[in-house]
């Protein structure tokens, strides 16, 4: 009886022992090394918003949101919307200053809206300056975590092997397939219009994703674009799932444990990446040089990744090519004809460009290439409702921006949104609706064009840019050329944030034909 005793005792202390390691390291995490990344910044005359134990300012936030949630939508349209979307960080900096200190949880977070230093954070190269870890668990199932991966190693290939292709022969090449599902939109708003005499009030954003939709899933899988619908559903309950997590929920750890929302971003994760490799399998024999799945498989193939990390490097440039080309791209045309709606005298000037440009026929890529004043539109669209509404990095060790310290492990964070629309970079008039800003191009347009970021800057600009750039000119040219939009009574303004800033009950105008 003695040696089970003795057992029983030995295992209990044990785990005694290993219960109050685990509270030593818990109390390190969230207490001590937030206290003293904390302490160093404010060293440095850095402040920010008084933490909460364990929640940090979550709590503040979610009270910020509450209390403008409850003041109701906004009755009059304003293009404001970095003080609709993120009321707390316009109140902090009011009170903090450009650059403040705040908390998610035990997550110690930069706020960055001073130019200069936004100049040095987005151009550093240096593979210290990360994506923070946290993310690679909060948004990896949506974007990937090879994409995310802290050591760039994922990233760098991936812009080595796709970016060239995806930024010339591919889009090119692509621009009779964008124009093939634009005249799908164009024909079923023409029937909708001539059903209802001449005009009808359409929710444009759920045609525009429609035909985003369309587009991707044509461009990954060519004839057999059907692959492709499976994917992009299971990936659109993803992103609805993960926008529920935005700004995180506040608790250190929750990410990881299995809760009702984690269990179902686990699943979809899994079956989002079982259907690409399967669709990929299907299609690996497949030689067409047009689809964006056999880009990405011969870059997986050139590569020295071993069997995991290929498959990894193939499911996460899927996934982020589906998202940013889908949901990114839409919003972005619907917040540009809404924007034109509201200004019928740029609506004109648009549409008197591409009449002239592309003399009734469908565009190619040569005539999207002209269009000057369309593409002022749609940087200024950019502008006011820029798609990443975040852009983080984390100091993977001790870094130095001008004469700031910042060290291992603090986040970054800068805010397009916030830069867009800044008086002192874009004068008085920039929470309004401008396009003749951009009549020199970015460069002529503002005191610092480094902050514009509507796809990022330097080593981390989207990959996607001039893809996205031309489904929406050619979208929106055919769209003007054949229709006249204007404000629906039923369209209720108010901007918000679900992974990127889209419009919160859609986007719906008058639409007749000219």
């Amino acid at each position: 009886m003695e040696l089970p005793l003795l057992v029983l005792k030995i295992t209990g202390t044990s785990l005694l022992v290993g219960f109050i390691a685990l509270l030593i390291q818990v109390f390190r995490s969230m207490v001590l090394k937030p206290r003293r990344l904390r302490a160093k910044l404010r060293q440095q005359g850095i402040k920010g918003p008084p933490p909460t134990f364990l929640l940090g300012n979550t709590l503040d936030i979610k009270r910020t949101q509450s209390k403008a949630q409850h003041q109701g939508d906004q009755q009059q349209i304003t293009h404001d919307s970095s003080a609709t979307v993120f009321p707390f960080f316009q109140r902090w900096i009011e009170q903090y200053g450009p650059t403040f200190l705040f908390s998610l949880g035990n997550i110690q977070i930069l706020h960055i809206t001073d130019a200069d230093l936004v100049k040095e954070i987005i151009t550093c190269t240096s593979m210290d300056l990360g994506n923070p870890t946290y993310q690679q668990k909060e948004r990896g199932p949506l974007l990937g975590k090879g994409i995310l991966t802290s050591n760039g190693e994922l990233w760098a290939h991936q812009r080595k092997i796709i970016a060239p292709e995806l930024y010339l022969d591919k889009v090119k090449g692509m621009t009779h397939l964008m124009a093939d599902c634009s005249v799908m939109v164009v024909n079923w708003w023409k029937s909708k219009v001539d059903s209802e005499g001449g005009a009808a009030d359409i929710k444009v954003d759920d045609c525009l994703r429609r035909f985003t939709r369309d587009v991707i899933s044509r461009a990954c899988f060519g004839s057999n674009y059907s692959k492709g619908e499976e994917i992009f559903f299971k990936i659109r309950a993803l992103q609805e799932a993960m926008s529920k997590k935005v700004l995180s929920n506040g608790f250190p750890g929750m990410r990881y444990l299995p809760t009702e929302s984690n269990r179902e971003i686990w699943r979809l994760e899994k079956e989002v990446r079982a259907l690409i490799l399967k669709a990929v399998n299907e299609t690996k024999e497949e030689t067409s040089k047009e689809d964006l799945l056999q880009m990405i498989l011969k870059g997986a193939k050139s590569s020295d990744l071993g069997p995991d990390a290929t498959d990894n490097f193939i499911v996460d440039n899927c996934k982020n090519i589906y998202f940013a080309g889908y949901e990114t791209t839409a919003i972005t045309a619907a917040w540009t004809l809404l924007l034109l709606a509201l200004n019928p005298d740029w609506q004109d000037k648009v549409r008197a460009e591409v009449l002239q440009i592309c003399g009734g026929k469908i565009p190619d890529a040569d005539m999207i290439r002209r269009m000057k004043t369309l593409t002022m539109v749609i940087n200024e669209t950019l502008r006011l409702y820029p798609p990443g509404a975040i852009i983080s990095r984390e100091a993977l060790e001790d870094m130095k921006f001008g004469a700031l310290d910042v060290p291992k492990g603090v986040n970054i964070w800068l805010m397009p949104v916030t830069l867009h629309q800044d008086p002192e970079i874009w004068g008085a008039d920039a929470d309004k609706f401008n396009p003749q800003r951009f009549a020199n191009g970015v460069s002529g347009a503002c005191k610092v064009p480094h902050v514009y970021l509507p796809f990022g800057f330097g080593p981390h600009t989207c990959l996607g840019q001039h893809f996205a750039l031309a489904e929406l000119k050619l979208l929106l040219a055919l769209a003007l050329s054949n229709f006249s939009f204007s404000p629906s009574p039923n369209y209720r303004h108010c901007p918000t944030l679900s992974l990127i800033i889209e419009p919160k009950y859609g986007v719906n105008l008058i639409v007749r034909r000219l």
